[in-house]
């Protein structure tokens, strides 16, 4: 038999720890996506027909956003055979609270009590047959980052599949707020069932004020007009709006609740730590500084020790195996243009991008472990005062440092995002912010002009792309998107020291990506582009690559970008083809220039650029249009070609213009011998 699990729970409660934990890592698309949300979802290890899904983190299921609203039509129409909600063991009751509305859906539900090794340590306890009993659902203790418990949570899980064990008790309220739920319960419950929509969940969503609820429900006006009365009556006795009644009303049970299953011995030892290391690293005037100091860090071991050292190694090891290849094709007779399109086209390109796979691993690494010890929800915090001064909520960071991996994802993430007009300005945003797809365009132009200083032209890289998005949100946010934005509340975890398991697949997921990239849209290009780079327009096989059909189209554009510095037509030919991908750009210059290792090719460009052309170009390459993927999600997020081909016209002309003016001021500076 199938069995769907779904996982859900706070953001870091350990989500995504316990989702790799469950499948090793594999994951794919499948049952559970919809147009909206494309999930993350994956087989069980060692269970036969056992499926996993994680959805966002989130701390309740009311429509706050598209998110919100997208993972609850997953829950009541996906129908998952099992939801298990993963709870923070150490902030119980903050996780409770959509404990509670999960288990309205009435849906079988097992509570995963995550993180219990440091309640453990901390010197509390939790009584877990009691909560069980209280709760009327399973409750499984866990640690996820070291493993514990997982096996018997997915037991558990089956288990509760198969005798379907529903909650038994969804009733917690009482006063005012059981007569309102109760009294509206009557009056839709045929209605609810109509729909095929569990009465108590849709009961509570109208006492908040759920739209979408409300619409799916088709209530006739007079019931409205009722349903308004009571709950009016339920504000006026109570002294306070709707949404907060029921808020009140979960948060009165739940501390009744604490009080008779937890025992502690005083504050945590991991919240104490959290808050003497958060007087440093949140500091009002050293955050921001500390934040840049540890990028520059990172940039430094990836661009300058760990990644370059491990890159070469592996340039090595790719030239040497093309020789190899090269000399088998020789003494097997082979024609010279099968020759030539394997050793100077495939292997060519291919071998180029691949060259920096080290440097992509080592990045994501380091990335992983800021992610997984707590420090990134502490920069979309610190983040939030400069932000709102741009017309965004701290929240847009969230979505904004996922853009620094890919573009994708990171539009997609916006529909965590509370308000429209946050998820329009911020989708606009997120392609200024550098992509690792251009990684290896900036490794080999800094390996070729900047070898000395690698690390800073890698953060004045990415400095320039954030301030490039400041400007262009400030002239947002004062015309098209003109308003506030909503507040925004971030429970920050506390620091953890990151399993390795968990930054290992973190790490090893952008790689497979970057993998996948490399044999399927670059080797697709790269064999497009040493065929226009090998035939003229009457199809015959030229002997110079200038007299060639691409040769003729980068001839074309190549006027476009003379007044940037980089006029020649391989470099107009390559930001061409970037347009499929980015790492394109350096498969396409080592194919036309004839490159066959990343050394001959640092060398070779110094053939075509200048070291003020060179950054110019890479200004450029950062700022352009993003890759097609990236322009069909903002396609299809933003509702329409229009938007996306606007999208298109505005980021290329703002990269040209920048590119242009530190072209120019580096020219002007370089003519006073100042340096």
């Amino acid at each position: 038999m199938k069995i769907n699990f779904a996982l859900i729970g706070n953001p870091n409660s350990g989500l995504t720890t316990v989702f790799n934990q469950m499948t090793g890592g594999t994951q794919n698309q499948g049952f559970f996506s919809n147009s909206s949300m494309k999930t993350k979802e994956g087989p069980v290890r060692r269970h036969k027909g056992v499926n996993v899904i994680e959805l966002p983190g989130t701390y309740s299921l009311s429509s706050y956003s598209a998110d919100d609203i997208s993972t609850r039509n997953i829950l009541i129409n996906g129908k998952p055979d099992v939801i298990i909600n993963v709870v923070d063991a150490t902030s119980l009751q903050r996780g409770l609270y959509l404990t509670l509305q999960l288990m309205e859906l009435e849906i079988p539900i097992v509570l995963a009590l995550n993180m219990m090794d440091e309640v453990v340590s901390n010197g509390a306890s939790i009584d877990l047959i009691k909560l069980s009993e209280e709760l009327t659902i399973p409750v499984v203790p866990i640690s996820a980052s070291k493993n514990d418990g997982i096996h018997d949570l997915i037991d558990c899980g089956i288990k509760t599949v198969l005798e379907n064990k529903k909650p038994q008790k969804i009733d917690f309220c009482s006063g005012y707020v059981h007569t309102a739920l109760h009294s509206i319960s009557h009056l839709i419950e045929d209605d609810a069932k109509r729909e095929n929509l569990p009465l108590r969940f849709c009961s509570s969503k109208i006492v908040e004020g759920d739209e979408p609820i409300s619409k799916a429900l088709s209530i006739m006006d007079p019931e409205l007009k009722i349903i308004d009365e009571i709950v009016k009556d339920m504000e006026n006795h109570l002294g306070t709006d709707r949404e907060a009644a029921m808020a009140d009303m979960r948060y009165s049970y739940i501390d009744n609740l604490y009080k008779k299953i937890v025992t502690t011995t005083g504050e945590s030892k991991e919240h104490l730590r959290s808050i003497k290391m958060d007087l440093i690293l949140t500091h009002k005037y050293f955050a921001i500084p500390i934040f840049l100091g540890i990028m520059f860090l990172v940039f430094w071991l990836t661009f300058g020790v760990i990644g370059a050292f491990f890159s070469d190694i592996f340039s090595i090891g790719i030239n040497a195996f093309t020789n190899t290849v090269s000399d088998l094709l020789l003494s097997l007779n082979v024609s010279p243009a099968l020759h030539s399109l394997i050793i100077d086209g495939v292997f060519a390109g291919v071998g180029s991008v691949i060259s920096f796979l080290p440097i992509i691993a080592v990045l994501f690494f380091f990335l992983s472990i800021l992610e997984d010890s707590g420090y990134m929800p502490r920069v979309a915090f610190v983040m939030d005062k400069l932000l709102r001064k741009l017309g965004l909520s701290g929240k847009s960071i969230v979505p904004m440092l996922i853009g620094f991996g890919c573009s994708v994802p990171a539009i997609m993430a916006t529909r965590s995002l509370p308000s429209e007009r946050d998820r329009r300005m911020t989708t606009m945003l997120i392609p200024f912010m550098s992509c690792s797809a251009k990684l290896p365009i900036y490794a080999i132009f800094t390996t070729a002009f900047f070898t000395e200083y690698r690390a800073v032209i890698m953060m004045c890289i990415y400095l320039t792309g954030i301030i490039v998005a400041i400007i262009i949100a400030r002239i947002l946010n004062f015309t098209v998107f003109n308003g506030n934005p909503v507040p925004f509340v971030m429970v920050l975890p506390s620091y953890r020291l990151p399993a390795a398991k968990s930054v290992w697949l973190r790490m090893w997921e952008n790689v497979k990506g970057f993998i996948k990239k490399a044999f399927t849209v670059i080797f697709i290009a790269t064999i497009v582009i040493w065929l226009l780079r090998s035939f003229d327009f009457g199809l015959n096989m030229v002997t110079s690559s200038e007299d060639s059909m691409l040769a003729s189209l980068g001839r074309a554009a190549a006027p476009i970008f003379s007044p940037l510095g980089f006029g020649d037509w391989r470099a107009a030919t390559a930001l061409i083809t970037g347009l499929s991908a980015k790492e394109a750009v350096v498969s396409t210059l080592a194919v036309l220039i004839g490159a066959s290792d990343q050394a001959s090719l640092s060398t070779l460009l110094t053939s075509i650029f200048t070291p003020l052309s060179a950054y110019a170009f890479l200004v450029f390459c950062l700022l352009y249009m993003p890759c097609v993927a990236t322009l069909a999600t903002v396609k299809r997020e933003m509702g329409g070609w229009k938007n996306a081909i606007l999208v298109v016209f505005a980021q290329t002309t703002i990269a040209w213009i920048v590119a242009f003016l530190i072209y120019k001021i580096g020219s002007f500076i370089i003519s006073l011998n100042l340096f």
